[in-house]
């Protein structure tokens, strides 16, 4: 059967699904160490603690769910089912994170943390692994790809910007008593029941409406064996024998280092560094705007330039340096809260952010839906969900190992709980903008890694052509079965 050209109402309710999981990374990764800090008191390590206790769940539940929809078989397709599961779960739990029950002590509220957070990113693993996965399965074709994932990073940054507005736009606006708002443990309720609706609305409509280009996509084929502990670890052995994923694993992995700290260390910075209201911050969705769109433009242009791998590479070292550049100018002394436009000239920087990190992570989806391709072709199965599941998986490491050192770093400088913006002593403030400099260099290994992809245009064209041929074969194979059995059931006994 083949399939109707993608439309770009396809693409766009695709794409909606990615916001859910942007706003509740964007809220979590931003707030949770905050609210559980600053908000109720817990030891910044217990925080840190609680957020990294569930990394090996994590680590063997993503591919776990990427090999079982490889292998399932419904008349929902192989995703949507997983899609539609997860959908009131994500939202509930999202809101359960936010509002620990009020009986327990700073300890409980750790458990609480570490139970609930478990559960949330199982939650939306269930739904974004396979969702990644269909949508490397959209197209077949080389730069259709990177279309279809930049229309997926242009919703993730809706989600990103979303969480933005929601909070320091709205929720946690300043006020005299409290600058940050974020720190008024009364708005909170209200905050968590609002993003906790919005995922339950992009979740929803990303399923029911792509359902309808289940038809045209790959399914498990007829010899493939079902779902089972032996073919999980065979489908995780065939997904590491490929040389170009297993150095975009090890890349991750370093990435997910700098990130986590650099997520869990932001708002600090904003907020007792550069000492800006929320007000303020609200106006960082300029910057990040500007990157996501030129991001989004601009990655299917380069791609028809240069190799994925160079397109990777170089967003990457911008990702890595470019945020870090204001940091570093204030651990010098050069800038402070008292820098004339100074919002602006941040705002400038986030640039820097937001826009290599759309070019790179779209990059990284369209070469996973090739990495999908010469795995078809060495072992006839296609294995989108257990290569996509590295993007959820590191998603979580951010939070869980970056998030954790971003708390740790938090008690080795003895950065005071319930801290007064303007009140926290110089020393620590200059560590808490070293660390954010020094988590550059994990950053920069990955930049390595990254250079050692194999994928290309070249690689791309003859592996499809020989999957061309193969399933060509296939078919007359399957025609002179179907002619033969005819043939034999309408011949004289």
């Amino acid at each position: 059967m083949i399939a109707p050209p993608l439309t770009r109402r396809l693409k766009a309710a695709f794409a909606i699904g990615s916001t859910a999981e942007s706003i509740v990374l964007t809220v979590t990764n931003g707030f949770l160490l905050l609210y559980y800090n600053q908000v109720r008191g817990v030891p910044a390590e217990w925080v840190g603690i609680a957020l990294s206790i569930g990394l090996i769940v994590n680590a063997l539940f993503d591919p776990l769910v990427g090999s079982w929809s490889d292998r399932t078989n419904t008349r929902w397709g192989r995703r949507h089912p997983f899609m539609f599961a997860s959908v009131l779960p994500a939202a509930l739990l999202f809101w359960a994170v936010f509002n620990p029950p009020a009986v327990l002590d700073n300890l409980g509220e750790a458990i609480w943390l570490a139970v609930i957070n478990v559960l949330l990113v199982q939650a939306m693993t269930i739904f974004h692994t396979p969702h990644l996965a269909f949508g490397g399965e959209l197209s077949e074709d080389y730069i259709e790809r990177t279309n279809v994932m930049s229309w997926n990073m242009f919703f993730l940054w809706m989600g990103d910007t979303a969480g933005w507005l929601l909070s320091f736009a709205l929720f946690f606006r300043a006020s005299q008593e409290f600058p940050n708002g974020a720190l008024d443990p009364s708005r909170w309720p209200a905050f968590t029941v609002t993003v906790a609706g919005i995922v339950v609305v992009c979740l929803f409509v990303s399923t029911w409406f792509t359902r309808s280009r289940i038809p045209y996509l790959p399914v498990r084929a007829a010899e493939t064996p079902k779902f089972g502990g032996r073919e999980f670890i065979r489908d995780l052995g065939r997904a590491l024998s490929n040389r170009s994923y297993v150095v975009l694993l090890i890349g991750f992995f370093f990435l997910s280092l700098m990130s986590g700290v650099r997520n869990g260390l932001w708002i600090y910075t904003a907020t007792y560094f550069w000492r800006l209201t929320n007000d303020q911050i609200s106006f960082f969705v300029i910057g990040s705007l500007a990157g996501y769109l030129f991001g989004s433009f601009a990655v299917a242009a380069l791609h028809r330039r240069f190799d994925k791998r160079w397109t990777g590479m170089v967003a990457l070292a911008v990702y890595c340096i470019g945020p870090a550049i204001p940091l570093a100018l204030g651990w010098a002394g050069v800038m402070g809260p008292g820098t004339p436009g100074l919002v602006w000239i941040l705002i400038a920087f986030s640039t820097l952010q937001h826009a290599p990190y759309s070019i790179m992570t779209t990059t990284i989806y369209s070469a996973l839906a090739d990495i999908a391709d010469e795995n078809e072709l060495k072992y006839g199965i296609r294995q989108e969900g257990v290569l996509y599941s590295t993007r959820t998986l590191f998603a979580k490491v951010d939070q869980a190992i970056g998030t954790a050192l971003a708390g740790w770093v938090l008690a080795f400088i003895a950065f005071p709980a319930k801290a007064v913006p303007g009140q926290v002593p110089g020393a620590v403030l200059d560590g808490l903008a070293a660390a954010f400099v020094l988590s550059t260099v994990p950053g920069l290994v990955a930049v390595i890694f990254y250079g050692m992809l194999r994928v290309s245009r070249e690689s791309y064209a003859e592996t499809h052509s020989a999957l061309l041929e193969r399933r060509e074969a296939r078919v007359e194979a399957e025609q002179a079965t179907e002619t033969s059995i005819a043939g034999g059931a309408t011949s004289p006994a």
